[in-house]
């Protein structure tokens, strides 16, 4: 009986081992799987840069140098007490044409194929974006965030004057306001004639649509917010009287920055700032030293700021008209016809505009006739003296 008791004992616990065997199989094998099964690390600034350089030099090698190419980092949300860091960059490609001024799309598909074989590479996702006349837009996601926004532009054929029509009237159409609205810029880029694009400062596009409308072949502006006589702050940041010479510096200084390409300036709102001479006076040496002119959007007849940009030596000259105080359609054409006009009675004009939707559509309608009236669409640099 003991002998048997033994070996009882001894098949007990040789049957006892393989469930806890079992288990712990089954626990390494969960670890293992739950391992596997990790999300990566969303990538890091560094990261994106680099796959971002890969792609701009994919994009210049596959046209031969011919596609202009370049990169604008996109921040998050500025946090107070904390540096602004890098959400995204966009890539602009501005595509060749062709010898018959025509977009070459044998580039387009070269480059597109190197963006692909780039992406691929380090496993990415295409997302397709709203695009706009002669853009393209696509996102490129890593890891679930988006990485890279590409921008493939199509420069106007032509938005230069013949210089066989520089004898004939001119007129410059300026458009305010841009800069947070990306439909509304979207619009305006289907009217591709030579009118120049003023840009908000400090807004979620600023930065985006100044950079398409350039490459596009628009001329760009910088629109500087002053302070109007109301008293209320119309923008968060804007020049107003009483403000120190640094001060005036400084914040014209970070405003061109949200602003590429700006070739030169001219005023949103300031019927207070612009017929303050002190200010006008510390604000045009400042534009002369980085060779902008300027464009007196004329909110009051008290305005100074022509009289003292000429005295700074900066190249100036004023608007004549507003197309859409009054946004009715019948209204804009007036303003336009009174325009024309002027262009015409004094060898040149400018007007101003927004991008409602009726400016833009009376535009759309009223632009390709300028030239059969005797007149020259050109750029505001065209007027200035």
């Amino acid at each position: 009986m003991k002998l048997g008791s033994n070996c009882f004992r001894r098949r007990t616990a040789h049957i006892s081992h393989p469930p806890f065997l079992y288990v712990f199989i089954c626990c390494l094998a969960l670890i293992l799987a739950t391992g596997c099964n990790k999300k990566a690390p969303p990538p890091t600034s560094a990261e994106i840069r680099d796959i971002t350089r890969e792609f701009v030099f994919a994009a210049r090698n596959a046209t031969g140098e011919h596609a202009e190419v370049g990169m604008r980092p996109e921040y998050a949300p500025r946090q107070v007490g904390k540096p602004q860091t890098p959400e995204a960059d966009h890539i602009y490609i501005t595509l060749p044409l062709n010898s018959s001024s025509a977009p070459d799309r044998s580039a387009q598909d070269a480059i597109e194929k190197e963006l692909a074989r780039v992406a691929e590479f380090h496993k990415m996702k295409r997302v397709a974006r709203p695009g706009a006349s002669g853009m393209e837009r696509f996102d490129y996601f890593l890891e679930g965030r988006r990485t890279q926004t590409i921008h493939l532009i199509t420069p106007l054929a032509s938005t230069a004057r013949p210089k066989s029509l520089s004898h004939r009237p001119r007129l410059v159409v300026v458009i305010d306001d841009l800069g947070n609205d990306r439909t509304q810029a979207d619009q305006l880029f289907r009217l591709s004639y030579p009118l120049t694009l003023s840009v908000m400062p400090h807004l979620s596009n600023s930065g985006e649509i100044a950079e398409e409308a350039h490459r596009r072949g628009y001329q760009v502006l910088l629109h500087l917010p002053m302070a109007s006589t109301g008293g209320q702050l119309d923008e968060p940041i804007e020049l107003r009287p009483g403000m120190s010479s640094s001060a005036v510096e400084t914040t014209l200084a970070a405003m061109l920055d949200t602003v590429p390409y700006a070739a030169g300036v001219n005023n949103h709102e300031g019927s207070l700032s612009t017929s303050d001479a002190t200010l006008m006076n510390e604000l045009m040496p400042l534009l002369r030293e980085r060779n902008l002119f300027f464009v007196d959007s004329r909110t009051t007849a008290a305005t100074v700021a022509e009289t003292a940009a000429h005295s700074a030596g900066v190249p100036a000259t004023s608007r004549n008209v507003f197309l859409d105080d009054d946004q009715s359609p019948a209204a804009i054409r007036k303003q336009f016809e009174l325009a024309i006009r002027d262009a015409r009675e004094k060898g040149s004009a400018l007007a101003i505009g927004h991008p409602h939707p009726d400016t833009l559509q009376v535009l759309a309608e009223v632009l390709p006739e300028v030239q059969s009236q005797g007149v020259t669409l050109v750029f505001a640099s065209d007027l200035v003296k």
